[in-house]
């Protein structure tokens, strides 16, 4: 009787040689091999692997099967289509940015270039604004705001956003909140009011529809006209509905300046109310006299945790903010939107009074001007309006000078001239904070910033710095030059500590089964080169980049793969989870 036998012989967790043999009863001659496939797809020799656990790397090779880590460890007789060789190179979970302000630039070019080039491969949006849901006031809005990235806007529901912008092509995963303004907008537009209850019971609503479509939690940023109008309140409400759903909230504070550590006491009482995790956007107490608050802010959020809160904060590691001209000029004349703002802003009577509260502290409001020290240290550099483009990389305290009246007016009225909030950066921090920053070891890591190509239409504005270098200057000055953290514990916050806050699954992660983001790059170059000055310039030292096993930067270039995905937050992985169950 004849039989068929197989031997399986199998390299590490992949494909296997297979040996058959069909005989009779008698012993077979030898068994002729059939190699079914490569072990790998993709193969990474003999890098320093950082699983992102903060544990110290080891020389391994990384095997990845479609789009997971497959094996890890001496792999050097297995075989697969594409081999790396990493010797001398860092190997780690690709970088989360946990503060992205990127969708604009993605839906027009989703290569992501400047922060592929870094390392990222997953971008978190939602700073208190969120690409839905939105209303058709909404949509009509956000077409005639958009200044030198246009696209068409496909999408109504939260849900869709990222689902457009995954089928236009995205090389890094894409991940949001849902806007605390924007959910306010939908409903109550920019009026200065407390919501109805009938109001916010649609507000809850919409927040838990955006849970359900993946929402990561809540995202608040509170010195900016709409959001400054939310009282406390309706931000537990907000928050509380995430919560159900396992997501978190997180916010830029009402006050980053004289108000900053009751800006933290507020934002522990909405976490600890909706009984929640949270998180503080770009942390830094602003301007000079604010700067020695920053140990009784460190202070006040290691009693929380203490007490059981789990409540961490992110930065960028510079010493400049980036923001509208809007952050100049009190909320209520903010109130209404653009237009309305405007109109007052031609008002004689109006710009007398805004002038003076201009030049003092704010009166329960943030003026980063005031913060900032004086026009000199504002540098516009973003205009819709091509007139106004000419004055880019300008100070307020240029084009007072040459226009001859005061910085307070030539900011009015650049935002009447411009129809907008008119980028600017501001010089407020200080630069032992940001060490004390890194250093704190629940600190993670945000650009606050877009992710453009240094081409076509980034090149008409000039953005902050942070856009091209903000985690490879981690990595290169206070890492490997001030050796403030060491380079594990730094990969750790840009990766595993981040997806864990996040509640993000098998991300942030070098082990067998998670997904093949994977960066490589040389610890002993890496560095920013962006500059205030001249910004349009790629960071240097990150190699080669996978997304989903997908090699999107081979050897500094990129190859034009889009592999990005959408990652989503616990309530739409519960649904999902669910569909999937047999019956």
């Amino acid at each position: 009787m004849k039989f068929l036998t197989q031997l399986m012989l199998c390299i590490g967790l992949s494909s296997c040689i297979v040996y058959v043999n069909e005989s009779s009863d008698a012993p077979a001659e030898r068994p002729r091999p059939v190699v079914t496939r490569p072990a790998f797809d993709v193969l990474i020799r003999g890098g320093t692997v950082y699983d992102g656990s903060g544990a110290p790397g080891q020389i391994a090779d990384v095997g990845v099967i479609e789009d997971r880590v497959a094996a890890l460890g001496d792999l050097s007789s297995a075989t697969a289509d594409l081999t790396v060789d990493a010797t001398g190179h860092a190997v780690s979970p690709g970088f989360i940015n946990i503060l992205s302000w990127a969708p604009e630039a993605l839906l027009v070019d989703g290569r992501s270039m400047s922060d592929i080039k870094q390392g990222v491969t997953l971008e978190v949006f939602g700073e208190g604004w969120s690409y839905g849901p939105f209303n058709d006031t909404m949509k009509q809005q956000a077409v005639a705001g958009q200044g030198d990235f246009k696209y068409d806007i496909d999408w109504t529901s939260f849900g869709e956003f990222l689902s457009s912008l995954e089928r236009r092509g995205v090389s890094a995963n894409i991940a949001s909140f849902v806007g605390a303004t924007t959910v306010r907008v939908h409903e109550l537009g920019y009026e200065d009011r407390p919501p109805t209850a009938s109001e916010l019971e649609r507000m809850v609503s919409l927040v838990k529809e955006a849970m359900e479509e993946g929402a990561l939690g809540v995202g608040s940023s509170l010195i900016y006209a709409p959001a400054f109008f939310a009282e406390t309140e309706e931000l537990i409400a907000l928050v509380t509905a995430a919560g159900e759903y396992g997501g978190g909230y997180i916010t830029h504070m009402r006050s980053e300046g004289t108000g900053f550590l009751e800006g933290i006491e507020e934002t522990i009482t909405i976490a600890e109310e909706a009984d929640t995790w949270a998180q503080i956007y770009h942390f830094k107490p602003g301007g000079e006299a604010n700067w020695g608050k920053h140990g009784a802010g460190i202070a006040l959020l290691e009693a929380a945790r203490s007490k059981g809160l789990d409540i961490t904060a992110n930065m960028y590691t510079y010493t400049a903010g980036s923001t509208g001209l809007s952050a100049a000029m009190p909320p209520w004349v903010q109130e209404g939107g653009i237009s309305a703002w405007i109109k007052r802003l031609k008002d004689p009577s109006i710009r007398s009074q805004l002038i003076e509260e201009m030049q003092g502290p704010g009166d329960g409001w943030e003026n980063l001007y005031y913060d900032a020290g004086g026009p000199e240290n504002v540098l516009l550099v973003g205009f819709k309006n091509e007139a106004l483009k000419p004055l880019t990389g300008k100070t307020v305290a240029d084009v007072a000078a040459e226009r001859g009246v005061s910085a307070e007016e030539v900011m009015m009225d650049l935002v009447i001239e411009d129809g907008s909030r008119v980028q600017a950066v501001y010089f407020l921090m200080s630069e032992e904070n940001v060490r004390k920053n890194v250093a704190w070891p629940h600190m993670m890591f945000g650009s606050d910033g877009s992710s453009v190509a240094a081409e076509g239409p980034a090149l008409l504005s000039q953005p902050h710095p942070r856009t091209y270098g903000n985690f490879a200057r981690l990595l290169g000055k206070y890492v490997r030059e001030e050796k403030i953290i060491p380079l594990e514990e730094a990969i750790h916050r840009l990766t595993g500590l981040s997806a864990k806050q996040l509640r993000i699954e098998d991300r942030g992660c070098l082990n067998v089964s998670c997904y093949a983001d994977i960066v490589v790059f040389d610890p002993d170059t890496i560095i920013d080169r962006s500059t205030y000055a001249d910004p349009h310039q790629y960071a240097e030292g990150v190699r080669d980049v996978f997304v989903n096993g997908i090699g999107v930067l081979r050897d500094t270039e990129h190859t034009g793969a889009t592999p990005g995905r959408i990652v989503y937050g616990p309530g739409k992985r519960h649904n999902l989870e669910a569909e999937a169950e047999p019956s």
